[in-house]
């Protein structure tokens, strides 16, 4: 299978899908205002699209029919907007990142406005942007729901990461993008069949990936089959190593353990400062040196924002792709 780089993903698996977008949604969204009224001249105003309600994570909420200024507050949420064609007019980071995610190009992301760290955003900054919707999840935001909902309708998943392809879904009900939504999960689908059908034919499906993130604060986390990429590797079916086959999403283990992470190949990421996170020391330690997949050659270092923070499928598409080259398929 040919390898497809980040900009092919982004244009041809989104052409379609942004195309259904536009075709759901085009004709209901205000015409562009000119000096003399509404843009042509033609009828003063459109329909108005009505409101509708959506079962979020804390029950019903009415939405706009068409929201035009949504605010983020999270990166799966980031990821299904942009995927969905929608630019955030504010959006919320994790704390120790202060760039948003490269495998968006920066004409996606230049005119976002940050709103503080994920799970402590600034909410007059939230409110002064003037939003007519707010994504995030329970995890991050439940204990301010209140507040948010008293600036927008607010629309919460109960988390963030396992549930991505669900919590995408009730995404796109609140931005009025269904019709997108689903072309998007279907060429997904697709694009995780062709990478798992081209490993198998390279005798490369019983290979065992490890996934090691070193996180500030954290410590050294293992990423099981609960989590983002770990649910994009089983949409691949690739094997984990017997100490990340599991039904959780991490779980931290201290440096004299880094055994428990070896694989035949081993993937690895850093949020935050390499050395406040611990990676600088376990990877000159003897420990990591000891490793069967860094004596092999088969250890690699993976962009934290996309395969452990860019939860959606468009940050999918790309760990597929990404997978498929580490494998060697």
């Amino acid at each position: 299978m040919p390898r497809i780089s980040r900009r092919t993903l982004l244009t041809g698996l989104g052409a379609g899908a942004l195309a259904a977008a536009t075709g759901c949604t085009a004709a209901r969204r205000p015409a562009p205002a000119t000096a003399d009224g509404p843009a042509g001249g033609a009828s003063p105003s459109p329909t108005p699209v009505p409101p509708v309600t959506v079962n979020a994570a804390t029950g019903p909420v009415v939405v706009p029919g068409a929201p035009m200024r949504v605010v983020v507050l999270d990166t799966d949420v980031l990821d299904s907007a942009l995927t969905l064609g929608i630019t955030p007019v504010g959006a919320a980071l994790p704390a120790r990142d202060t760039r948003y995610p490269e495998y968006w190009p920066t004409s996606r992301t230049a005119g976002i406005r940050l709103v503080g760290p994920a799970g402590s955003p600034d909410l007059p900054t939230v409110r002064a942007l003037r939003p007519d919707l707010i994504l995030s999840n329970q995890t991050r935001d439940g204990d301010r729901y209140e507040q948010l909902r008293e600036i927008a309708p607010t629309v919460l998943t109960q988390t963030a990461g396992a549930p991505w392809k669900a919590d995408f879904q009730l995404h796109a009900q609140a931005l009025n993008r269904e019709a997108a939504a689903a072309a998007f999960a279907g060429a997904y689908q697709k694009h995780a069949g062709q990478v798992a059908q081209a490993l198998a034919a390279a005798k490369l499906s019983g290979r065992k990936v490890s996934l090691v993130r070193f996180v500030e604060g954290g410590g050294i986390r293992l990423f099981g089959r609960q989590s983002f990429p770990g649910t994009v590797l089983a949409d691949a079916q690739v094997g984990r190593p017997d100490a990340q086959n599991v039904d959780q999403s991490d779980t931290e283990i201290p440096p004299d353990q880094l055994a428990r992470a070896d694989g035949d190949l081993l993937l690895y990421a850093t949020y935050g400062d390499p050395e406040l996170s611990g990676a600088n020391a376990a990877l000159a330690s003897p420990g990591w040196q000891a490793l069967g997949a860094v004596k092999g050659h088969r250890a690699f270092p993976v962009d934290d924002q996309l395969w452990f923070q860019g939860i959606g499928y468009t940050g999918a598409n790309y760990v597929l792709d990404e997978l498929q080259r580490f494998l060697g398929a």
